[in-house]
């Protein structure tokens, strides 16, 4: 790994510093870079909104070589970043560390399993502080499972099809502080069939397509708003035997993944 790369712990502290919380002590602290492109894109005002979509394990080397896939993302992404994922490089491990700010050894969940968490997570912490949150996802994935029993709306459809329309309703609402949206679609088809078979990379369209959406919809809907947004995966993948994929090792295709965002006075 990259000697100073950002690890995807930093999330949840870059979204407490653009909304102009303190950031939680003993937690990955603010990714300064994004920390900077909003100051400069909010003239020093903080974030009135956060939304966070979570496409599954779109790693670096897959943005790096269908790169010309993800120009509608690009054209809208103020930062682009290569970020370190935690180990065991699996769902659930990933999302607790991304929102809780700690590492596995420290939030708890230490392999592929689904409990809640009992640590602070960014969504206590906006709880707290009086602020709407909401979680889109699919039945019974990880972010639909380890951040429940919190004060908060769950929004979890048996589809990404019904995910995707309900999180861009919610934009359209302007309700709601921090969205996280989930999509799992290109990790399914890439254990399926490879993270390049042709089923994978048609929903890695779909995943930048949906993204582009969520960006106009932020664009359109929130006004007069200051908004952060972010497309920022768990993990990555790597091809194994068969023409299928995985990831949960401790090697480069699985443990860098690429984050874009954004942040805009609407």
């Amino acid at each position: 790994m990259e000697e100073n790369q950002i690890c995807i712990t930093s999330v949840k502290n870059t979204a407490l510093e653009a909304f102009g919380i303190e950031q939680s002590e003993g937690n990955a602290p603010a990714n300064e870079e994004v920390i900077s492109l909003a100051k400069e894109k909010f003239g020093g005002e903080k974030a009135d909104r956060v939304v966070i979509y979570n496409p599954d394990a779109v790693a670096w080397w897959i943005f790096e070589k269908y790169k010309d896939m993800f120009a509608p993302a690009l054209e809208k992404s103020g930062v682009v970043m290569k970020m370190r994922s935690v180990m065991p490089s699996v769902t659930p491990v990933c999302f607790g560390s991304m929102y809780s700010g700690v590492m596995p050894e420290v939030h708890g969940i230490m392999k592929y399993e689904k409990p809640v968490l009992k640590v602070e997570t960014l969504f206590d912490v906006m709880i707290k502080e009086g602020k709407k949150a909401a979680i889109v996802s699919t039945t019974g994935d990880s972010i639909s499972k380890i951040f429940l029993e919190r004060d908060m709306d769950y929004f979890i459809y048996p589809s990404v099809r019904l995910v995707n329309r309900k999180a861009l309703r919610l934009i359209k609402e302007d309700k709601y502080d921090l969205i996280v949206i989930y999509n799992g679609n290109y990790d399914a088809s890439m254990h399926a069939t490879g993270p390049e078979g042709r089923l994978a990379i048609k929903s890695l369209g779909k995943n930048i397509k949906f993204y582009r959406k969520m960006v106009d919809a932020v664009e359109k809907y929130m006004k007069n708003r200051n908004v952060l947004y972010g497309f920022c995966p768990d993990h990555g993948c790597h091809a194994i035997d068969s023409g299928r994929g995985s990831h949960g090792l401790d090697m480069e295709e699985d443990m860098n993944v690429v984050h874009l965002y954004e942040a805009i006075r609407s």
